[in-house]
């Protein structure tokens, strides 16, 4: 085995057990710093996404301290490029430095709330992918742990910062649409219709596969789960609705106002124990607030679309959000938007700028770790957000329309989508 595997397998159980025992960050980096100090970061997940947000974190110029993967290919790769930087197969032990100041979290879903978690008790900030847990249950103690560790935190919903977000945003709450009726959100991309493997295959010598799966229950390696197909399965992922929803869900919550909804109801094929479909439908009601009025979104994705799309001659959309208003309509994907009906817009001119342009979204993070400021997405904002996405997948999965309590985290007239709420981990797995 490389130095790699052998610290990965024989260093973790006293890493962990170390890592208990020293005091918590939370004390002495919760002070502003000057904005030229630079952070040290630590980075979970260097493949794919995480390829993408170290890229993010490199463009803002801290310093990345420590880089995990359980691919040691992908490890090494970035390793050349980083030498400085330790590397780590283990997650547990990357978070028991005690020199860290920040970790970002680009894991698979069923592994961001342990790892964030764990960040978040050793008092760092944190930066993790959308969604940002698998389950709702996870959601909720991840924006509690924020709350009570003075953390700074981002979800990965990097269109977030985009200005085409922000202009929209302006116009919905400009009033330009009347008193909006409706949202519809949709998606082509279809990530679904797998089956589960049944003949186990020989782990890789570079993939450390037990710690991929993390808290989850035991099984075979498979190629079939990855790097990315996990995402079609349960277990790992939540299908395209996890997958996707928190990009376009966002404008919708951002121009509303949205929080809870009290309802939550979804259609598609008959829902399949181990994996997601290849296109499923979701209506959530939100109740009147001091923000808005009541208001319902629907999310369609893969095959599913939404009606309204045809009935206002914008079929030819295939990805976005569309806000269907008393006095008009707006569609919108990531660069651009279309509002109608075209004889009643034919001379609009868009609202002046009222949202400042964003510094970008990785520095809005690392920027406000230095400051004790805020960013555009934490915790708050996209706990709501992302339970709200994940409660799609319960009512699905659970084939009934569920009644929301937020407050008390529970559905309470149906028990079969309460226990969708939360999973067990496997032992030597915690939040």
């Amino acid at each position: 085995m490389s130095s790699i595997s052998r610290r990965g397998f024989l260093g973790s159980t006293a890493a962990v057990a170390a890592s208990l025992a020293l005091p918590s960050c939370a004390t002495t980096r919760r002070q502003p710093r000057p904005l030229s100090d630079k952070l040290r970061i630590g980075l979970i997940g260097v493949g794919g996404r995480g390829g993408s947000n170290l890229r993010g974190i490199l463009d803002t110029g801290e310093d990345i301290v420590a880089i995990c993967d359980i691919d040691e290919r992908i490890l090494g790769r970035v390793s050349r490029d980083l030498p400085a930087a330790e590397t780590f197969v283990d997650f547990r032990e990357l978070l028991a430095r005690a020199d860290l100041d920040a970790a970002v979290i680009s894991t698979p879903d069923h592994t961001h709330a342990p790892a964030a978690a764990m960040a978040l008790h050793r008092g760092l900030d944190v930066y993790c992918e959308k969604p940002l847990t698998h389950s709702v249950h996870e959601t909720r103690v991840l924006t509690e742990l924020a709350a009570a560790n003075g953390a700074v935190t981002q979800m990965g919903t990097q269109i977030h910062a985009n200005d085409n977000y922000r202009r929209v945003v302006e116009i919905v709450q400009a009033g330009v649409l009347g008193r909006v009726e409706a949202v519809h959100v949709f998606c082509n991309k279809a990530w679904g219709g797998a089956t589960v493997p049944t003949e186990p295959m020989p782990v890789p010598d570079h993939i450390h596969w037990d710690l991929w799966l993390g808290p989850a229950p035991q099984r075979p390696y498979h190629e079939a789960y990855m790097p990315a197909n996990w995402r079609r399965f349960w277990t790992f992922g939540g299908g395209t609705l996890s997958d996707m929803a928190c990009h376009y869900m966002d404008l919708g919550f951002w121009a509303i106002g949205l929080t809870s909804p009290v309802t939550v109801q979804a259609s598609g094929p008959e829902a399949q124990p181990e994996t997601s479909p290849m296109g499923m439908s979701v209506r959530w009601e939100f109740p009147a607030c001091q923000a808005h009025e009541a208001t319902t979104l629907t999310w369609s994705d893969g095959d599913h679309r939404p009606e309204a799309l045809d009935e206002l001659g914008i079929e030819k959309w295939r990805n976005g959000v569309l806000f269907v208003g008393e006095a008009g309509w707006l569609v919108s994907d990531y660069n651009r938007y279309e509002i109608g009906p075209k004889p009643d817009f034919a001379n609009f001119t868009a609202p002046g700028k009222s949202i400042p342009d964003s510094v970008g979204h990785y520095r809005e993070w690392t920027t406000a770790c230095k400051t004790r400021g805020e960013t555009s997405c934490h915790f708050r904002y996209s706990g709501p957000l992302t339970e709200t996405v994940l409660l799609g997948n319960v009512a699905y999965r659970s084939g009934q329309r569920i009644e929301w309590d937020s407050a008390r985290l529970q559905i309470p007239n149906s028990a079969t989508a309460q226990a969708l709420l939360r999973r067990d981990y496997r032992e030597g797995w915690t939040l």
